[in-house]
């Protein structure tokens, strides 16, 4: 695709819309790849399973965090 044809058509849009997509594609930058994403969750699936390893977290049972919760939320 030819960024040229791409930016005259962009600048023929209104103000409003040349706005909108600025934010869209000031917004696209921020979001992380999936490898990215995945890297992250391993990492911190590795940090969480050290911690436990470790003795410096606890695990909760799954019964306690559901408790916990719905005594938020109502």
């Amino acid at each position: 695709m030819d960024i040229q044809k791409i930016e005259n058509e962009a600048l023929h849009l209104s103000r409003k819309e040349r706005a909108d997509l600025i934010q869209r594609l000031v917004l696209s930058l921020d979001t992380p790849t999936e490898e990215e994403l995945r890297a992250d969750w391993l990492a911190e699936a590795q940090l969480r399973a050290k911690e436990l390893d470790n003795g410096s977290a606890r695990a909760v049972p799954s019964e306690e965090v559901m408790r916990k919760a719905r005594a938020l939320l109502g």
